[in-house]
């Protein structure tokens, strides 16, 4: 028995007879130090990365996928066609040439696995400021030029491209390499095929989803978007001589939202857009409460309709409408309503026997899957039970097997910490858990839903990327676990376990300890919290970077790191997740958090005088949330905190808290710069100037109230960083910072 499975059936027996999770620690404490240390410069420069790497890989419309494998050497790696009913894999195109060709057009021979078109011939690399296709036949690629192209994707057929450039929609067509501009109206201020920063941001997750081709390849309904109402935001520059300021529009919460609309043009003749028609607000978002924003555009399988959803302000109602293509006229076919706010999701998947759909709702309490008709009657819900399909945010539909009348999806029924993969038929029977090992199961199904992969790892084991049928059983393994390579790091492993808080609730922890623990010393603690709404940190999978290494590197300081997902953010229930409604970051999960801390402070082993906190974003503002309301900690870390909610986005804030005008004393209440002169314990604050997520003024506020209250504390701005501080240079830096602030303030 290998070491990882030996630490995970040791500390399950100590579960399972009730004992600390720390029973049998000092019996299994000892660890064989490799030579190959672990260092910040080496996880940021990618020196651990190969070994959770895995292929790229894209299911094609005939069932195969093609597939590039970066754990070879570059020099090495070859599109590779991969045959499911085989597990084979044969080389897709001539590697040579189309890496030749590739380093005349740019510069290089690393070739990015690109985007392909559902046959699998053609795929497209946005590279700079162009668009270069790859006809893989021939190893040729011809580029898309002018000024920047973003938002590119395929035709269902493949035969054509649709890109945005200078904030209209274009079209090229791959066979005559002519490029039509769909739209002529695109500027600074209105937006047509692409997202401003509050959709990017909030409604689609960071994906510029702002168009959707009808499945015939005829047709292109888009997003167009008017900023002028939305207020601007500057950001200074430290060059030239005389700084630029950069701008941004962002909707601050309680102000105005972009004006949003949908069009439907046919390719052919594009000047003949159709709007959809939404009579309560003239065809806009964003300009009336009832229709506030605009979440999800599909098209129907017949091409005729557009499925389109909408939100009111408040966020408590989400309306499926289906609109006519040809005349813009929509019809309501359901409303989902919840006393908080309702999640927006993407479950809707029509069924080819054009009628029914299938939906997800929270309706119970618990995300499910339901099948309803396409005039929106219920005709039975799918999955059941007191555990949520999909779960924290994540899509749960994996493929649907229409034959068969069978629906595979992506479910927490096993646990909240993990991640697996299920079958039910449609009327709700037979349900089965197919996949087997406990841990995070990350599935791709192909589109005829015969096949899958399965990335699956664990908190011990280094990702895996198999294949499997639809049943379950494996076909090959594409890409093996590397703990050949994890096995040379001096690698601790977490364990997770529940701490029992208020309400019944067992809040989800993890817990990573130093290679020599011995319970009978006392140790100081770093707690790690996010604790947004549905965004869990403690999962049984396999962490990276900061997760895995430099958390090792502070355990092997003599600290213990705990991770801590309070009720709302643990993804659970709905029900956990309302708890914060108007009080975000509030009394239910800073009493959740707090609760954590009292019951780290009775273990023997703790040393209850240290104990710090950390957090980024969301995690920032829990953390200066429990610096200023509690005396409980004795350093902390804030890294992007908002400071006060007032100072954040429509579409985020007001989900949780509703407008500042309609809750003052929430607003109020959870607003940590008036708590900045109750600050407890030392406190670094590290943000980016140019964060165009948490805006500077969230720092530069709290700081400005603990200047007033003589109150020390430590700062590091980042010059030009955004939300993520993201590049090598600032995270070696940030993380030495913070090494070197804990060890001096813990």
């Amino acid at each position: 028995m290998n070491r990882s499975s030996l630490l995970l059936r040791i500390f399950t027996l100590c579960l399972f007879f009730g004992t600390s999770p720390f029973c049998s620690l000092q019996s299994i404490a000892q660890t064989q130090i490799s030579s190959d240390k672990i260092t910040i410069e080496g996880m940021y420069r990618g020196q651990f990365r190969d070994i959770a790497t895995l292929p790229a890989l894209q299911w094609c419309s005939d069932g195969s996928a093609v597939m590039l494998d970066f754990r070879q050497a570059a020099s090495s790696r070859a599109f590779e066609k991969l045959d499911p009913a085989s597990g084979k894999r044969t080389p897709h195109g001539d590697m040579a040439k189309i890496k030749a060709n590739w380093k005349t057009l740019v510069g290089t021979d690393v070739v990015p696995f690109p985007s392909f078109n559902a046959s699998g011939g053609a795929g497209f690399v946005e590279w700079g400021e162009d668009v270069h296709i790859l006809n893989v036949s021939t190893a040729e690629w011809r580029s898309i030029r002018g000024v920047k192209e973003d938002c590119t994707r395929f035709s269902p057929d493949g035969k054509k491209i649709a890109f945005v450039r200078a904030n209209d929609l274009y079209v090229y067509d791959i066979a005559s390499s002519k490029e039509t501009r769909l739209t002529t109206d695109g500027g600074k201020l209105l937006y047509n095929g692409t997202h401003s920063w509050v959709y990017w941001e909030e409604v689609y997750d960071r994906a510029d989803e702002g168009y959707t081709w009808s499945a015939d390849s005829k047709m292109i309904a888009f997003f167009q978007s008017d900023e002028s109402p939305v207020s601007t935001v500057i950001f200074p520059d430290f060059k030239p001589v005389v700084p630029e300021n950069i701008e941004q529009r962002y909707p601050k919460a309680g102000t105005a939202n972009p004006k949003v609309r949908v069009g439907v043009l046919n390719i052919e003749n594009p000047s003949a857009v159709r709007w959809v028609d939404f009579p309560t607000s003239g065809g806009y978002a964003g300009v009336e409460p009832k229709i506030e924003y605009i979440v999800r555009l599909k098209w129907l399988p017949d091409n005729k309709r557009l499925s389109v959803q909408t939100m009111n302000r408040a966020q408590t109602e989400l309306t499926l409408h289906f609109a006519d293509a040809a005349t813009g006229k929509t019809t309501q076919i359901l409303k989902e309503t919840n006393d908080g706010w309702v999640n927006v999701h993407d479950d809707l998947y029509f069924l080819a026997d054009n009628k029914h759909f299938l939906w997800a709702s929270e309706r119970t309490g618990y995300n499910h899957i339901y099948r309803y008709t396409l005039d929106g009657k219920l005709a039975n819900q799918v999955t059941k039970g007191d555990w949520a399909a999909g779960g924290a945010r994540a899509t749960a539909i994996a493929a649907v097997d229409e034959k068969r009348g069978t629906l595979y999806f992506r479910a927490l029924e096993k646990s909240s910490v993990e991640r697996h993969l299920y079958k039910i038929q449609l009327d709700g029977s037979k349900m089965e858990r197919l996949s087997e090992e406990s841990g995070t199961h990350t599935v791709s199904m192909s589109n005829d839903g015969a096949f899958y992969t399965d990335n699956f790892s664990t908190l011990t084991t280094p990702p895996t990327l198999r294949l499997h049928k639809n049943d379950g059983k494996q076909v090959t393994v594409l890409a093996a676990s590397r703990t050949d390579l994890s096995a040379k790091l001096p690698l601790q492993t977490p364990r997770i376990f529940t701490i029992p808080v208020s309400g019944g609730f067992a809040m989800p922890a993890q817990i990573l300890t130093p290679r020599t623990f011995d319970s009978t010393k006392r140790y100081p603690v770093i707690i790690y919290v996010y604790g947004g709404p549905s965004a869990p940190v403690v999962q049984n999978g396999w962490q990276q970077d900061r997760d895995k290494y430099f958390y090792q590197m502070l355990s092997d300081e003599g600290y213990i790191i705990v991770k801590l997902d309070n009720r709302s953010c643990s993804g659970i229930s709905k029900t956990y997740e309302n708890t914060c409604v108007k009080d975000l970051a509030g009394d239910s999960e800073v009493n959740d958090l707090l609760a954590g801390v009292r019951w780290l402070k009775g273990q023997k082993y703790v040393d209850s005088s240290r104990i710090g906190m950390w957090g980024w974003s969301f995690g920032g503002a829990f953390t200066l949330q429990g610096m200023t309301r509690s005396k409980e900690f004795k350093a902390g870390i804030a890294v992007a905190a908002p400071s006060d909610w007032r100072y954040y986005d429509t579409k985020y804030t007001e989900s949780f808290m509703k407008t500042p005008q309609e809750n003052i004393a929430g607003y109020d209440k959870t607003n940590a710069n008036v708590r900045a002169k109750d600050l407890s314990g030392r406190l670094l604050l590290v943000h980016g100037t140019y964060d165009d997520n948490v805006h500077p003024q969230n720092v530069w506020m709290f700081i400005n109230e603990l200047v007033k209250a003589n109150k020390q504390f430590d700062l590091m701005m980042y010059p030009m960083r955004k939300h993520g501080i993201s590049d090598a240079p600032a995270r070696i830096h940030l993380y030495n910072l913070m090494f070197d602030f804990w060890k001096k303030n813990l």
